[in-house]
């Protein structure tokens, strides 16, 4: 076992990190999305 292994700096679930990662990412290209759609239709 290495000293990594014994003083963890994060104790948080690595599941929650990676949820938050995956909505914040999927609400960024969702809101580009729903911008080039709206300019798409204005455009029109």
């Amino acid at each position: 076992m290495n000293e990594f292994e014994k003083d963890v700096q994060s104790k948080r679930n690595d599941f929650i990190d990676s949820v938050v990662g995956f909505i914040v990412s999927f609400g960024f290209f969702a809101t580009i999305f729903i911008i080039a759609t709206v300019i798409k239709i204005l455009g029109s």
